[in-house]
C-alpha cells in the first residue's frame, strides 16, 4: 500500500516521464509534484517505490523511470480521462466516419486511430457468421475426402479431411443429405452443438465424419478474420525503438503475420469497455516496450470486433483510451447504419 505522498509522487514521476521521455531526478519530481519536501525525503521516497518494483533506475542516469507494474497502477488508480470529444488534431475536422462497405468502414478506422494517436492503428474486421448453404464431399485416393462448403452469399471453401476409414461416395451422400436437410442455414457452431446428441441415429463412422466437416468449416471460417494496420512507420519516429534496429525488425513480423495481433485482439473482444495491455506484465502484448489500448465495437449491440492502438508504454494513456473509445463508437455506429 502507498500512502498518499507517494501516490503522489509517481503519478507525477510517470506523466512527466511521458511528457519528456527522460530518467526523472529527485529536484525535477518535487518541482513536478509541486510538493515542498526535501530531496533526501523525495529521495527515500523514490527507494521505496524502486522497491516495490514501481520504478527503475537506468544504469546510465540517477533519475527513475516507470516499471511494467508501474505503469499499470497509475493506469488502474490515477489516470483520469477527459470524456469530451476529441479536439481536431492539426487541419484535420473533428473525427467522423461514414456508413458503407465494412472494409472500407475498418481502413478507415485503422488510419483514424493512426493519426490521432500517432502510433500503430489496428482493427480486426468484423467476425463473419459461420453459416452454411449447402455442403458436399467427394471421396479422393488414400482416406481422403474434400469438403466443399458453400456459404449463403455463394462463397465457396474447399478442405480436406483425412479420414480413419475409407468412405464410399454413397455414404458420403448420405452424410451431405443429413447434414444440408437438417442444419442448413444454422452456424457452425449451432450444428457442432447439435450435432453432439442428435447424430447417434447415424453409424458412428459416418457421424466422425460430420463431425470433421464441421470443425473445419469452423477453422476455415476463423482464418477470415482479418487485421488491418495503419501507421507502422510512426515507430520509427519513437525513441524507444527506433535505437533498437532488432526490435523494430520483430515488432514489423508482428503487424505482418498479424497471428498475434489477432490473438490479442480476440481476448480484447471479452472485455467490456476499454482494456489497456501493457507489455511485460501482460502475457497478451508480445513485447515488453509495447503498451495496447483496446475497445469491443458492435453492429445493433452485439460485439463483432476489437480495434485499439499500439504503442510504446510511454504512451499518453489519457488521450489513447479517448481516442479508441470515441473511434470504436463511430465503428460502431457506422457499420450498424451501412447494412
Amino acid at each position: 500500500m502507498l500512502d498518499d505522498r507517494a501516490k503522489l509522487l509517481l503519478k507525477a514521476l510517470v506523466e512527466r516521464y511521458i511528457a519528456d521521455g527522460q530518467p526523472i531526478g529527485s529536484r525535477t519530481l518535487a518541482k513536478a509534484a509541486g510538493m515542498d519536501l526535501s530531496p533526501a525525503t523525495i529521495r527515500n521516497v523514490m527507494s521505496d517505490l524502486e522497491e516495490l518494483g514501481l520504478i527503475a533506475s537506468p544504469h546510465t542516469s540517477a533519475g527513475r523511470i516507470p516499471t511494467a507494474r508501474g505503469y499499470r497502477l497509475f493506469v488502474d488508480t490515477m489516470l483520469t480521462v477527459r470524456r469530451e470529444s476529441l479536439s481536431p488534431v492539426g487541419d484535420m475536422s473533428p473525427p467522423s466516419i461514414q456508413g458503407g462497405q465494412p472494409q472500407r468502414v475498418i481502413s478507415h478506422a485503422a488510419n483514424m486511430l493512426s493519426t490521432l494517436s500517432q502510433f500503430v492503428g489496428v482493427v480486426m474486421a468484423p467476425r463473419r457468421a459461420s453459416v452454411f448453404r449447402h455442403i458436399e464431399f467427394l471421396s479422393l485416393s488414400e482416406r481422403r475426402v474434400l469438403v466443399i462448403i458453400v456459404s449463403p452469399d455463394g462463397d465457396v471453401q474447399n478442405r480436406i479431411i483425412h479420414t480413419q476409414v475409407d468412405f464410399s461416395q454413397t455414404q458420403l451422400l448420405e452424410a451431405a443429405n443429413f447434414l444440408n436437410a437438417h442444419y442448413a442455414g444454422l452456424t457452425m457452431e449451432a450444428v457442432r452443438e447439435r450435432l453432439r446428441t442428435e447424430v447417434d441415429a447415424l453409424r458412428g463412422e459416418i457421424a466422425d465424419l460430420m463431425k470433421a466437416a464441421v470443425d473445419i468449416g469452423a477453422e476455415a471460417d476463423s482464418e477470415h478474420d482479418d487485421v488491418v494496420v495503419a501507421g507502422e512507420r510512426n515507430l520509427l519516429s519513437v525513441s524507444e525503438f527506433s535505437s533498437d534496429m532488432g526490435q523494430l525488425r520483430r515488432m514489423f513480423d508482428l503487424f505482418e503475420q498479424k497471428t498475434q495481433l489477432i490473438r490479442l485482439l480476440d481476448v480484447s473482444t471479452q472485455a467490456d469497455g476499454v482494456r489497456i495491455y501493457i507489455g511485460g506484465e501482460s502475457q497478451v502484448v508480445p513485447f515488453e516496450d509495447l503498451s495496447v489500448v483496446t475497445a469491443p465495437y458492435e453492429v445493433d449491440g452485439k460485439v463483432v470486433g476489437t480495434l485499439g492502438v499500439i504503442g510504446p508504454q510511454r504512451m499518453p494513456y489519457d488521450r489513447m483510451i479517448q481516442i479508441v473509445d470515441v473511434t470504436a463508437k463511430l465503428v460502431s455506429n457506422a457499420l450498424s447504419h451501412s447494412k
